[in-house]
């Protein structure tokens, strides 16, 4: 085989191989800047002049519009309570307390920053709408098929995520989001 042909081959499959790679890398999970808590998970560059090139290009592949975390602070969670992957013919329960943050709203998506067709055309929950009680708790329902009270429609999508966004953090949910209370995400049943 000629010299320059070999050369050519290996051009190609090492570019290829490089784009396989780079993408993959996109795709993946955040690493940089990763804060857990409970199942949810927060990338605190997102949005800011310190955000890597990576970080940069997955917000850019999600289509995500973030804001730096001063005004808005993005949690992911692709599990319920008990680590089980979220699945769209579950019903669950989500519930939380007062957020510190000026307002909040959790947006149920599948893969990569997708909205779920669903018959309701519901796609999120803000925090005016779930009713709480004298204690400030609120509840509400994500499940494939419509209950009484605050419900988000899963559309019998395989796999979702839940996304918590919460504007104007204050307190503990801006300063050490790894200890802020977030809601919790309960697997009731399964159809």
């Amino acid at each position: 085989m000629k010299p320059w042909l070999r050369y050519s081959i290996c051009i190609v499959f090492g570019l290829g191989g490089g784009a396989a790679l780079a993408v993959s890398q996109v795709r993946s999970d955040y690493a940089d800047k990763q804060v857990k808590n409970g199942q949810w998970s927060a990338n605190t560059d997102q949005g800011t002049a310190k955000a890597s090139a990576m970080t940069r290009a997955k917000v850019a592949l999600n289509g995500l519009l973030t804001l730096p975390a001063k005004e808005a602070m993005y949690f992911i969670s692709r599990t319920d309570s008990d680590g089980a992957l979220l699945d769209g013919k579950c019903t669950y329960k989500v519930s939380g307390g007062e957020l510190d943050a000026r307002w909040w709203s959790i947006t149920l998506y599948r893969g990569e920053g997708w909205l779920v067709k669903n018959a309701a055309n519901r796609w999120s929950v803000g925090g005016n709408a779930p009713v709480r009680d004298e204690k400030g708790h609120w509840t509400f329902t994500v499940a494939p098929e419509k209950v009484e009270g605050v419900w988000l429609p899963t559309g019998r999508t395989p796999r979702f995520d839940l996304t918590l966004r919460t504007y104007h953090p204050r307190g503990s949910l801006l300063n050490d989001p790894a200890k802020a209370k977030l809601p919790t995400i309960t697997k009731e049943s399964c159809a």
